[in-house]
């Protein structure tokens, strides 16, 4: 059974339609498919799903990558790659069931491939915890992406989150930490890192997996430091508001593209990637090819730089940096501003001298 979305009620009614017709059984028993009728109708449905899909807005958006039937992180795996052995355990605490982690072949590289996944049925949400993280899920991924740098393994992940889990628990057991660490090792990987965001990408939860040399987005995802309706509720108190906060917030790919903060944006089948699985694999399959290959003739160090750079230009476009493409070092002379406060600061010393030598001379008259 399909699952529709509360702005698709035409499509719905439209593809009902289009399986009436290709059955050729109805209440009257066997019947002749009239197959000029099912193309108009086909054809009704694809102009509607264009123009539909074609004017989302940010909170229609926000349920695309919501959709029940997306393509989650196992089907990814399952599907990308060969070879893979889930590994399990932090060597801490215990198994965190909502992140998928192992090793694997694509196009006969070694990689690490890292997958949030929220399940695909109730049952399975339950015990993935829907996409939500615990510390344990983070030390996790820290102990085998340090493994993978070890090795000079490239690592794909694959993110799909609402957000890290804030349950009480997960709060003893030291969540903040864990992000910190993990974002930390991200940006220390001196090997090429690859980040998918596939559905929703919420809040720190995404960001310690996502900082990696390429950030990439499918057309209908979405990537925020906090949930439009967590948004709502903290300015306006008022949850309903939640259109306004998704516009507000640019979490859109085409937004976040424009900012810099991602890389490159996957086009999607029209009407979401739920609508055809193999294309969206292709695409991302094509994706990830091209990206490692990017990779290839860079050495550790151009790898380490180039990601170091690219998180340190976002935001900077305008401002006191003269070169922005060159921030690694964060040298004090290509910062203006720094050069303005430090004059200030010598002219500042030198008066006060000047006073202090003036106010100790009349002292001895």
């Amino acid at each position: 059974m399909k699952n529709y979305l509360n702005f698709e009620e035409d499509i719905k009614n439209l593809e009902s339609e289009l399986d009436k017709l290709k059955d050729p059984y109805n209440q009257e028993g066997l019947s002749e498919v009239d197959t000029n009728k099912i193309l108009k109708t086909q054809e009704e449905l694809d102009k509607k799903l264009k123009e539909v899909y074609s004017s989302l807005n940010p909170w229609q958006t926000t349920m695309v990558a919501r959709h029940e039937d997306r393509p989650r992180s196992k089907f990814f795996i399952d599907n990308l790659f060969e070879d893979f052995i889930s590994l399990a355990g932090d060597r801490y605490y215990g198994e965190d069931k909502s992140v998928l982690t192992g090793f694997a072949k694509f196009n006969g590289q070694s990689v690490l491939v890292i997958g949030q996944e929220k399940g695909e049925d109730l049952e399975s949400r339950i015990n993935r915890n829907f996409g939500m993280m615990r510390p344990e899920g983070y030390r996790k991924t820290i102990r085998l992406m340090k493994l993978a740098d070890k090795f000079n393994i490239p690592i794909i992940s694959f993110i799909d989150t609402p957000g890290a889990y804030p349950g009480v628990g997960a709060e003893e057991r030291g969540q903040a930490e864990a992000i910190a660490k993990s974002i930390e090792c991200c940006m220390r990987l001196k090997v090429p890192t690859l980040a998918f965001i596939i559905g929703e990408g919420g809040s720190g939860g995404a960001i310690a997996l996502a900082s990696s040399n390429k950030v990439i987005m499918l057309e209908n995802a979405i990537y925020s430091v906090i949930s439009p309706e967590g948004c709502a509720t903290i300015l306006w108190r008022d949850p309903k508001k939640m259109l306004d906060a998704a516009k507000a917030m640019k979490l859109s790919a085409k937004d976040l593209l424009e900012l810099k903060v991602i890389d490159e944006i996957i086009s999607e089948p029209l009407g979401g990637a739920h609508r055809d699985r193999d294309l969206i694999l292709n695409n991302v399959r094509l994706s990830i090819s091209k990206n490692l290959n990017s990779f290839k003739e860079m050495s550790a160090d151009e790898i380490f730089e180039q990601r170091k750079n690219k998180f340190l230009k976002i935001g900077r476009n305008k401002g006191f940096i003269n070169n922005p493409e060159n921030l690694s070092a964060l040298d004090n002379k290509t910062n203006n501003f720094y050069q303005f406060i430090t004059d200030k600061k010598k002219v500042f010393y030198v008066v006060v001298s000047v006073i202090l030598l003036a106010i100790l001379a009349f002292s001895f008259l």
